[in-house]
């Protein structure tokens, strides 16, 4: 049995619960989808919600790995990709299939397990331009989404009808990259 300590602990956490959920996209040719995707994370760690991130196409090693070590069981990231990047084509591999679908997956039984207050899902978006994720699949996220969870998905070219579902679109435009110079991701900085 809990001890009051523990009982006045749990009942701050559950208090600090969110009351209503939105669904936010982060889209954009610009870098920093990703990386607000994860201060939002963080903040939200500071009030002591959870966060679940699932990085659709991801599965190399980022910094936000090591980092989520460390912050749990405030912040979760699983990775639903190969450790390779994706390339336009006219069918995507089987594999990459699977690992987005079994991502959608779990996802969606995060989303919906009441452990999670905001779900983060990393470039899904992009996952929907490659073919991966279909639309009506994203769709029906939005339309499960508990009342009390935030919902963000980020990744390139957001279609209308999704900007059009979602109650916050964050366009990010790139003005300036070093890439155009040749400058490498950095560990620390873009992975």
């Amino acid at each position: 049995m809990p001890d009051a300590g523990q009982q006045i602990k749990r009942a701050q956490i559950e208090s600090r619960r969110l009351i209503k959920g939105y669904v936010q996209v982060y889209t954009g040719n610009g870098k920093g989808k990703s990386t607000a995707a994860l201060g939002l994370a963080l903040r939200a760690m500071g009030y002591g919600l959870k966060t679940y991130i699932g990085q659709f196409m991801k599965g190399q090693h980022y910094g936000e790995l090591e980092a989520s070590k460390i912050l749990f069981p405030y912040i979760t990231i699983e990775q639903y990709g190969r450790d390779t990047f994706i390339h336009v084509q006219n069918l995507p591999p089987e594999e990459d299939l699977r690992l987005s679908r079994d991502g959608l997956n779990k996802a969606c039984k995060a989303m919906l397990s009441g452990e999670y207050d905001v779900i983060i899902l990393d470039e899904i978006i992009t996952a929907h331009y490659f073919r991966l994720v279909s639309l009506p699949d994203i769709m029906h996220i939005i339309a499960d989404k508990p009342e009390q969870v935030e919902l963000v998905l980020t990744g390139r070219y957001a279609p209308l009808e999704l900007m059009a579902a979602a109650d916050l679109v964050s366009e990010i435009a790139e003005v300036k990259h070093y890439y155009q110079q040749g400058i490498s991701a950095r560990r620390g900085i873009e992975h």
